[in-house]
């Protein structure tokens, strides 16, 4: 018989006196994990860089504002009041077309992924309508809607109803079959099938896709009110560029980002409550 030194894919003790040393344990499978530390002093520094940019002179303040102009804007804007109003305004309209997008989304989505007639007419659909820029059809939804918030409303739901309906039959087609089959085999009904298997099963890839759909919103919502709207952020960051305020119009991109982050924490926090199992 070989030695268990001598047996293929067995390692040889490394130590010249013969005694077995214990190597590190290497199939801890694949789990990055995001340094916060790092990001935030990355992006103190392109800050730091760009302050002392501006106050050098190196960059002309009408093109690219020093970040202190910029948060002095902002300061000046809460001070006023102009910037809960636009904001208000902005966050109504996200809420209302993200809320209703989504809930169209979702059923569209599992009746695709659950019926066979279901999926061979919205999958049709769904790919004739998907790639139309939705914020072209604002001029048809306001002719439709009348000038006032319900088309402005109608064109983010109708950006996060495709997505969000894509989105959820990918996840319920990516559920393992062999688990709803053994769920099949005894006897369980169907719709316990679809609340304890396809949808715990489907729900990071719906997660994911309330990602997209969330930066879907924002960047609507932003187009629509640049068109046709009087109060907003889209609307405010339009009139600063036509003023040439850059400090205001990039005080309004700030904010945006802001945004954008605390929705992408609401996002996180709900995938560690409902995904706390994998």
């Amino acid at each position: 018989m070989l030695d268990r030194a001598d047996q293929p894919g067995t390692a040889t003790p490394a130590d010249p006196t013969g005694e077995l040393r214990p190597v590190a344990f290497r199939g801890a499978g694949f789990a990055p994990k995001a340094s916060r530390r790092a990001g935030w002093i990355a992006l103190a520094l392109v800050i730091a860089l760009w302050q002392v940019a501006g106050s050098a002179g190196w960059v002309n303040p009408l093109f690219l504002p020093a970040p202190l102009s910029i948060a002095r804007a902002i300061y000046q804007l809460a001070l006023s009041g102009a910037l809960w109003q636009h904001l208000s305004y902005s966050i109504m309209r996200i809420g209302a077309g993200w809320i209703l997008g989504t809930i169209a989304g979702v059923i569209i989505g599992f009746s695709i992924g659950l019926s066979s007639l279901a999926r061979g007419v919205g999958i049709t659909f769904i790919s004739a309508l998907f790639p139309i820029p939705k914020i072209a059809l604002l001029p048809l939804l306001i002719l439709w809607l009348g000038i006032g918030e319900e088309p402005k409303i109608a064109t983010i739901a109708l950006g996060v109803f495709f997505s969000t309906a894509i989105s959820v039959y990918s996840g319920v087609d990516a559920v393992p079959r062999n688990l709803i089959r053994m769920a099949q085999s005894f006897n369980v009904p169907f719709h316990a099938i679809v609340r304890r298997v396809i949808w715990p099963g489907a729900l990071p890839s719906i997660l994911a896709g309330f990602r997209i759909t969330a930066s879907i919103a924002l960047l609507l919502v932003v187009s629509a009110e640049m068109i046709g709207a009087e109060f907003g952020i889209g609307a405010f960051v339009l009139q600063a560029g036509n003023l040439m305020q850059t400090d205001q119009l990039l005080a309004g991109v700030v904010i945006l980002s802001l945004f954008g982050l605390a929705v992408g924490k609401l996002i996180n926090m709900l995938e560690v409550r409902l995904l706390h199992w994998r």
